[in-house]
């Protein structure tokens, strides 16, 4: 069985042995769900073999079994999971790139020419003739992260919402009084959970401002890559914050996305380019998510969906209410800018749309799929906005910062190997080996012996990419 307190690795995607109404450590952070499961002692258990008696019944009794298995609810949980990656994915990747869209220069007249991509650094260039005829009608960081994050107040509606068709739930009051119910039990009083609000919603709207920042700068697989470093920090903080296990691998791990991030600083030069400030506002941005997760884990602890709900919509409200100021003071001082006749709404709409989905996914997916699929959808992003840079904006990968992302994504992965996981590898080895040894046997049979090696082996692999299905 797994302890509680595990969080999935490849080899247990199960993550937390928990009721369906306790949420899990994987706290999204902004427009972009930040699913990464890291941080906590992981999984120590064997593989356990099971020796299932042949079914009898010829061919009717094989397709029973054959449906039972591909029907069951780890097999379905395997569908759905494999359904949420393939959302978050699309979700984030589409949040970033309207967000990337967003800089881009357009006509200056109403003709009908698409918006074109220039570096942020353009002092080397003739710039006239683009000034001419283009200008960047939208330079609002600011404006953009506090719009984006308005969104999040729909977070308990939606909640409550997909509640009324239980017997438990009739009304808003009964999901409103059960919240505040468990945060009194807990010791909190209104004023000191008003202010643990506040310190989340600021550290929020800051992690998410310097993410929409350094979209200024890089191109969105850039950002997206540099981000997904956020699960070494969270590694690091929860060994230190929560005394978590210390597992020699994940530090390996962590120094692997610390060269990949220091390749993709220095990948166009030391000197005349912006690309090492954008590559320390991705890094922080990927940081101050890793704190909102730890801080998180350690403030409110087994948070319930519906309390994880009410938060999030508390902090939109708290963003809505007391961050509008902000923004147009940075309008009025120009630091920011924009035309107000020429807001690009549907590009804006659509960021809100994707983050509040990306969001979802992240924060209420466990209840129908493994964690392992939500971590997924947080690495595979890169790729498929990889492919859409190159053909949008004809962006090449190659050198310094190929490599960059190659290391970022080995480190990834290898901060979700569980503690335990050189048993594994021995495990197999030994398998392998005797299955070897029992084909080189002198046997009349020894042709069939060798397939099942190879069906075995193959197993084998399966089941430690996937998971061990108890």
């Amino acid at each position: 069985m797994t302890r509680n307190g595990d969080l999935p690795t490849i080899f247990n995607p199960r993550g937390r042995s928990r009721t369906s109404n306790v949420l899990n450590d994987n706290m999204a952070n902004g427009p972009f769900a930040h699913m990464d499961s890291v941080s906590s002692n992981q999984l120590e258990q064997g593989v356990e073999t099971v020796t299932a008696a042949p079914p009898r019944g010829g061919v009717a009794a094989k397709l029973k079994s054959c449906s039972s298995a591909f029907c069951s609810k780890s097999a379905r949980k395997i569908y759905f999971g494999v359904w949420v990656t393939v959302c978050i994915t699309a979700s984030w990747v589409g949040a970033t790139h309207c967000i990337k869209y967003l800089y881009l220069r357009r006509p200056l007249f109403d003709v009908d020419e698409d918006p074109v991509p220039l570096p942020y650094d353009v002092s080397g260039y003739n710039m006239t003739p683009i000034h001419r005829r283009y200008e960047i009608s939208y330079q609002a960081p600011f404006f953009t992260t506090w719009f984006v994050t308005n969104w999040t107040m729909l977070f308990f509606p939606l909640f409550f919402m997909s509640r009324l068709n239980t017997k438990r739930y009739e009304s808003m009051t009964d999901i409103l009084s059960e919240c505040i119910r468990n945060f009194r039990d807990r010791g909190l009083t209104f004023g000191r959970f008003m202010m643990r609000c506040i310190f989340f919603c600021l550290l929020w709207v800051g992690t998410n401002y310097m993410y929409m920042l350094s979209l200024r700068i890089l191109l969105a697989t850039d950002v997206m890559a540099l981000f997904a470093t956020n699960v070494s920090f969270v590694y690091l903080l929860s060994w230190v914050i929560l005394h978590e296990q210390f597992v020699g691998i994940r530090i390996m791990a962590v120094i692997i996305c610390d060269t990949g991030v220091a390749l993709l600083a220095y990948m166009d030069g030391i000197t005349g380019t912006p690309t090492l400030s954008g590559v320390v506002l991705a890094s922080s941005a990927a940081a101050g998510s890793a704190v909102y997760k730890v801080l998180f884990k350690k403030v409110i602890v087994d948070a319930t969906y519906s309390q994880v709900a009410l938060f999030n919509s508390l902090i939109g409200v708290l963003n809505a209410v007391f961050l509008w100021p902000l923004s147009l003071l940075l309008f009025v001082t120009g630091v920011e800018s924009f035309q107000y006749d020429h807001l690009p709404w549907a590009a804006l709409l659509c960021t809100g749309c994707f983050s509040l989905v990306a969001n979802l996914l992240g924060n209420f997916s466990e209840a129908i799929t493994y964690d392992l699929f939500i971590t997924l959808g947080f690495i595979t992003s890169v790729p498929v906005s990889a492919a859409l840079d190159v053909v949008l904006y004809g962006a090449t990968f190659e050198g310094m910062k190929l490599a960059g992302m190659i290391l970022i994504s080995i480190g990834f992965f290898l901060v979700m190997f569980p503690a335990n996981w050189p048993d594994y590898i021995t495990r197999l080895l030994r398998s392998i080996i005797m299955l070897s040894h029992s084909a080189s046997m002198p046997t009349p049979n020894r042709g069939k012996k060798r397939e099942l090696m190879y069906v075995c082996v193959v197993c084998c692999v399966v089941l430690l990419i996937l998971y061990k299905i108890r």
